[in-house]
């Protein structure tokens, strides 16, 4: 299994209902964001186009956090996401320094922290918090392994990208448009 994520950008409306549904559903705290909400203008007047990505950790195949971990603390689980052991996280922030997507936060209460694409709730056969939420159901999770997954017949229809390609990282949240 590889779990992974895709986003359409052409339906995102920059509503920030997944950064809502996130911080609630993991109790995020004040100042801190396990996703966020982009927006990038491109083109000259009158042609302007605005293209409107939800981000979060990118679930890396080659994640430079779980390599430059010390303790052990980020580690990669069955289904191919990165997670963070939170009892072996010291807080030294090696993880944060190599992300190239800014992706994580220190928690209050010391440890790092990150998106986990809700696997608390996806090991129970549940959609993320994020895809649950989202009322243009630009969020899409599922099992890029399996051929009739519709995480893998989204991708097959091309006019796919992944934020910092040149990173080296094979991130797994991959966005339509």
């Amino acid at each position: 299994m590889r779990r992974v994520m895709v986003i359409d950008t052409k339906r995102c409306v920059g509503c920030e209902a997944c950064v809502v549904a996130c911080k609630t559903e993991n109790r995020v705290p004040a100042g801190s964001y396990r996703d966020w909400v982009t927006q990038e203008a491109t083109g000259e007047l009158p042609n302007l186009q605005l293209l409107i990505r939800s981000q979060r950790c990118n679930h890396c195949t080659n994640a430079p956090c779980v390599a430059n971990c010390p303790t052990g603390a980020s580690f990669y689980l069955h289904d191919g996401t990165v997670q963070i052991d939170r009892d072996l996280c010291t807080g030294c922030r090696a993880c944060m320094a190599s992300c190239p997507y800014d992706a994580r936060y220190v928690h209050p209460e010391g440890f790092v922290d990150k998106c986990t694409l809700c696997v608390h709730r996806t090991s129970k056969g549940k959609p993320t918090a994020c895809e649950e939420v989202c009322p243009t159901s630009a969020i899409l999770t599922g099992d890029l392994d399996d051929p009739g997954s519709l995480v893998n017949l989204r991708l097959k229809r091309g006019d796919v990208t992944v934020v910092n390609p040149e990173a080296g990282t094979k991130p797994n949240v991959f966005y339509v448009g």
